[in-house]
């Protein structure tokens, strides 16, 4: 039977569901209605039923989500309940403090290698992880089973580097470049623009302004 195809907004909405059952859970809280998800989320509780309901039967009527329950499905379903091994391309500012954001290992996302184009930061140890050449990617991509890469580098770089990762069988691409990648059909990228997020912020901020 075919899959049916999950819409990305669907999708966009699963890591606030699973953070936010992670935190009730942390507080001990067994139960949750939509109602209530949706006073957090922000979210109508109808497009919270929709949202569940792509996935499978998880709640009850009058009794609401087992939370633990839940927030183990969801992180199922967005494949945390496994590791990933992941390098990342770029040792500069940003490229360290993602490797030292130790919530990304809680999550099971693992940061097995570093390389740049730098030979001033080559054998310099970031988290315990020293930085290499870009010549090795390809025999570690190989003998360590890696399936993300991040890339932290110029958006003139990020497409030829990108080609190389895919090449020596990376699957999933997370790109901080300036610059949307295209990747073949079975590739996944997630292009990520940390600028439209204070973009959308300084619209918000005017709009609020100009209707006082």
């Amino acid at each position: 039977m075919e899959e049916r195809e999950i819409s990305q907004a669907v999708i966009s909405r699963l890591p606030r569901y699973f953070r936010y059952l992670g935190e009730l859970k942390d507080e001990g809280i067994e139960r949750v209605s939509s109602q209530e998800l949706s006073s957090i989320m922000q979210v109508t509780a109808s497009q919270i039923r929709q949202d569940l309901n792509n996935f499978g039967g998880f709640g009850q009527q009058g009794y609401g989500y087992n939370v633990e329950f839940l927030y183990e499905e969801i992180g199922r379903i967005l494949g945390l309940d496994r590791k990933h091994n992941l390098i990342i391309i770029g040792a500069g500012n940003l490229g360290q403090a993602l490797v030292n954001y130790v919530n990304f290992e809680r999550r099971g996302f693992l940061f097995r290698g570093i390389f740049d184009n730098n030979p001033m930061l080559y054998g310099k140890k970031i988290r315990g992880i020293e930085v290499q050449p870009m010549m090795n990617m390809e025999r570690f991509v190989q003998d360590n089973n890696i399936d993300i890469a991040v890339l932290t580098i110029p958006k003139n770089e990020a497409a030829g580097v990108a080609e190389e990762l895919i090449r020596y069988g990376i699957k999933g691409i997370w790109n901080f470049a300036h610059v949307d990648l295209q990747v073949p059909e079975g590739v996944q990228v997630e292009n990520v623009h940390l600028s439209d997020s204070l973009m959308k912020l300084s619209y918000n901020i005017s709009r609020f302004q100009n209707e006082k």
